[in-house]
């Protein structure tokens, strides 16, 4: 299902066209913010050119934002790798510099969310680093709650942050 947020910001499941479009803005978002592959971060992620592949697994949903017709962001929920399975992912929550500030994060953490209580999870889990503030600021208005250590095994060796929410 599609979602028009205003005149310009159209919110739709990943496409198979999506893949080239999404994967050059989380590349892009994360040079921004210094996030590099050799940190583990998801530009290290082998599936990064494949995601409407990898999002179309069981219990998985990727989302396209897009703002003035072109692809500016998205993310996703999937089962955590190396976890229990009643345990999500919030995942590749990436967004150009267009769209923040514009309460699209909120939406698509919100959609997620439900899309994760639909599949049978109880618990939705995410990963991010400390320079990252206003989306941790986000996290933690949506009810995540810091944890001490990593869950599963998503090799993001150097996302520090890491964050539990109950569903």
């Amino acid at each position: 299902m599609s979602t028009a947020t205003s005149v310009n910001i159209l919110v739709r499941p990943i496409a198979p066209d999506d893949n080239q479009a999404i994967a050059d803005v989380i590349r892009q978002v994360s040079a921004e913010f210094g996030l590099t592959a050799d940190k583990g971060y998801t530009v290290s992620d082998p599936n990064l050119d494949n995601l409407y592949q990898l999002y179309s697994h069981p219990r998985s949903a990727y989302w396209i934002i897009e703002y003035e017709g072109r692809v500016a962001g998205g993310g996703g929920i999937a089962p955590l790798e190396g976890a229990a399975p009643e345990i999500g992912e919030l995942q590749k929550m990436y967004f150009l510099q267009s769209l923040r500030g514009r309460g699209v994060a909120h939406e698509l953490a919100l959609r997620g969310l439900a899309f994760a209580r639909s599949q049978g999870f109880t618990h939705c889990y995410l990963e991010t680093t400390a320079t990252l503030t206003r989306a941790i600021a986000l996290y933690e208005r949506l009810g995540f709650e810091h944890i001490n250590g990593p869950l599963g095994s998503t090799g993001h060796v150097d996302c520090e942050v890491r964050m539990l929410k109950r569903l």
